[in-house]
């Protein structure tokens, strides 16, 4: 039997999650939880053969909780299920330890499969993940964005970015406000984070 612990913050797709797993006669789900803060204490305490954990675009550190299950339980296979994959998440998740991952546009015989082949010790990612992992991502930012947000990423404050780049503290600040604009993000580091997650610094 395939004892399985269900990550997901959305009740409904939880719930479905959990029932076409436990539909499966080899598969049983020994506990579900709401986010990624509750994990591991699950995992600690049921010592399942595979997490299925859903790493959400606003997750600011998924490659932490992929290594975090890792660290807690080695016996335990991580199958990330994400909406959109970066080349530079898929090779971190790699990294840390993920054994799969898997889209949310998936169908469930192939989830129920990636369970199986994860639970089995073979490695999956889905064509949309292996996809990107190949291709570069297309940046909105343009490369003296990119450039600024680079340097931003070092916390330096804009006068010591404008004094590297040979800008304007003004330009800099435009820079920035332009680069949180095109990430969606709330201020530098979270753009710093979300262009790093795509790939595009």
């Amino acid at each position: 039997m395939i004892r399985v612990v269900v990550a997901e913050e959305m009740c409904l797709l939880r719930g479905a999650l959990c029932a076409a797993l436990s539909n499966e006669e080899d598969i049983e789900v020994v506990a579900e939880v709401t986010g990624v803060d509750e994990v591991s204490a699950a995992v600690r305490r049921h010592r399942p053969d595979v997490v299925l954990v859903d790493l959400a675009p606003d997750e600011p550190q998924p490659v932490e909780v992929v290594a975090g299950i890792v660290t807690a339980t080695p016996g335990t296979a991580v199958l990330a299920l994400g909406r959109q994959w970066s080349q530079t998440t898929v090779g971190e998740l790699l990294a840390a330890g993920a054994r799969g991952m898997v889209g949310t546009d998936a169908s469930l015989a192939a989830l129920v499969a990636a369970v199986r082949d994860v639970a089995g010790g073979a490695r999956v990612i889905d064509a949309t993940a292996a996809v990107s992992a190949l291709s570069p991502p297309c940046s909105p930012l343009t490369r003296r964005e990119a450039e600024v947000l680079r340097a931003a990423a070092g916390g330096l404050p804009v006068k010591e970015i404008a004094r590297r780049l040979f800008l304007a503290h003004g330009t800099v600040r435009n820079h920035l406000s332009a680069s949180m604009r095109k990430t969606g993000a709330r201020n530098r580091m979270e753009a710093v984070w979300r262009a790093r997650r795509e790939g595009w610094i």
